[in-house]
């Protein structure tokens, strides 16, 4: 759509975001300075805004206006943020960790890079690609009990080619919108109905397949029928809850 905002080739229409939502090009361009400047910032951390980010474009406003959805005192606009990063470069976890937290509302980052390694859906490998490519990423709350201090985490998908990127606007309210973002961001899934419980036990997974490869190694190098013994032990713990969590 011509007149409208981009990150790359990727624009709000072309991600499948409504009309009305489009941020214009002519408006969408932001300085990194507008978000370096605001609160304490390390040396390190202004590095990272400056090898680790090309540049920063608003590429659509979300809100009950244009969405047709309830309003939500908690998300009464949620943005989608393009963030242009050097080719072969990685979701600049910091610089989004950063920018999330000057915002009470969600922000959906749309990173975007000319070229790098992808995975192979095929056969799963890791191969070098010149195309264009996008990687999705949001800052959400990690669930607490009441009393504790907060807590947050960047969370990212995989980069994909940028042709092979969308969004849905689902949902019945901009908090539902919001959780169903997150949701195909990190699940590949517009249903966004239990997704914190759903990403504990997706990162809980990550853990326990980690764990498992420790005690494979153990079974492996073991010298003794106890030692052995113990490590196939673990593994068949590990795998129990792995088929409990389906995942």
């Amino acid at each position: 759509m011509a007149g409208a905002a981009s990150c790359g080739s990727l624009n709000a229409p072309g991600l499948g975001l409504p009309l009305k939502a489009t941020v214009p090009d002519a408006k969408g361009a932001l300085p990194k300075q507008m978000f370096i400047g605001r609160g304490p910032v390390s040396a390190k951390l202004r590095q990272r805004f400056t090898t680790d980010l090309e540049s920063i474009a608003m590429l659509a406003i979300l809100r009950s206006s244009n969405t047709g959805l309830t309003e939500s005192r908690r998300f009464p606009e949620i943005l989608v943020l393009g963030l242009h990063v050097p080719g072969g470069g990685a979701v600049p976890v910091e610089v989004i960790d950063h920018i999330a937290a000057q915002r009470p509302g969600g922000i959906v980052f749309v990173c975007v890079r000319d070229g790098g390694p992808l995975t192979d859906p095929a056969s799963g490998q890791t191969v070098e690609s010149d195309v264009e490519q996008c990687a999705l990423a949001v800052r959400r709350n990690v669930p607490v009990k009441p009393g504790h201090t907060p807590i947050t985490k960047v969370h990212a998908g995989a980069w994909r080619p940028a042709t092979d990127v969308h969004l849905t606007v689902h949902g019945a309210t901009m908090e539902e919108l919001w959780d169903s973002l997150c949701a195909q961001v990190i699940a590949d899934d517009v249903d966004g109905s239990d997704i914190d419980k759903r990403i504990a036990a997706r990162e809980r997974a990550v853990s326990l397949a980690a764990e498992y490869a420790k005690a494979e190694a153990a079974h492996g190098r073991a010298k003794t029928t106890e030692q052995r013994n113990a490590a196939y032990g673990k593994m068949l713990a590990i795998r129990k809850e792995l088929a409990q969590l389906r995942v």
